[in-house]
């Protein structure tokens, strides 16, 4: 059960829409939610991590690139998705300053099923290090519905420190669409947790250039 209220919530996100619209800005600024965790040790506790999709698209420009054989290949050309081959990933050959280009390049990777088992073998671990090893899809699936559900999908992992953040939506949203993304992450935050809401320290909602707004 959730400690934050519906009411609450609706409140802060209504002051990080209107601060957003009071300041207009020349980029679609993303809403992220803060969180401060407490009665955690990293160095001992186990760390948690998941992953939710959101029912509204967080980060719809978010920069997806292809590696595909030729069915994808194809299929990125007529949509406009960036892609590459696997003699274009050849041609990096191995060189870790090229594929950290490449990884800093795009937010997230897809393959095809035929290549998603060559990727270490030609790029070696630099993706992996990068946490952005690719998702696979295969030829069922569409790679627009495949690259929408990447934006959608997102990623709760402590790491050395008491607070993360993550996008929860952007200030195009409506705000039931941004309570409907805020109250799922919350409460799956809170799933993952060992304690539950004994380790929530504090949540709060801001927008990129905006105040943060606390709901917890």
């Amino acid at each position: 059960m959730s400690k934050v209220s519906r009411e609450s919530l609706n409140e802060a996100i209504a002051e990080v829409l209107k601060g957003s619209s009071e300041k207009p800005r020349k980029f679609r600024e993303t809403i992220e939610l803060q969180i401060g965790l407490k009665n955690y040790d990293p160095q001992k506790d186990k760390r948690f991590s998941g992953s939710i999709r959101l029912k509204h698209i967080p980060r719809p420009n978010m920069k997806v690139c292809v590696f595909g054989d030729q069915h994808h290949l194809d299929e990125a050309a007529a949509g406009d998705i960036p892609s590459m081959s696997a003699d274009d990933l050849k041609k990096l050959n191995k060189q870790k300053k090229l594929i950290k280009k490449l990884a800093k390049s795009y937010d997230a990777f897809i393959a095809s099923e035929s290549l998603i088992k060559q990727i270490p073998r030609i790029l070696g671990p630099g993706l992996n290090k990068a946490g952005k090893f690719p998702s696979v899809v295969t030829h069922g699936e569409s790679l627009q519905s495949k690259s929408d559900e990447i934006r959608a999908t997102v990623k709760f992992q402590m790491k050395k420190v008491l607070c993360l953040s993550v996008a929860v939506g952007h200030v195009g949203l409506t705000q039931e669409e941004l309570v409907s993304n805020i109250s799922l992450s919350i409460n799956f935050l809170v799933s993952l947790l060992k304690k539950n809401w004994q380790n929530v320290r504090s949540l709060n909602i801001k927008s990129t250039m905006g105040k943060p707004q606390r709901v917890y």
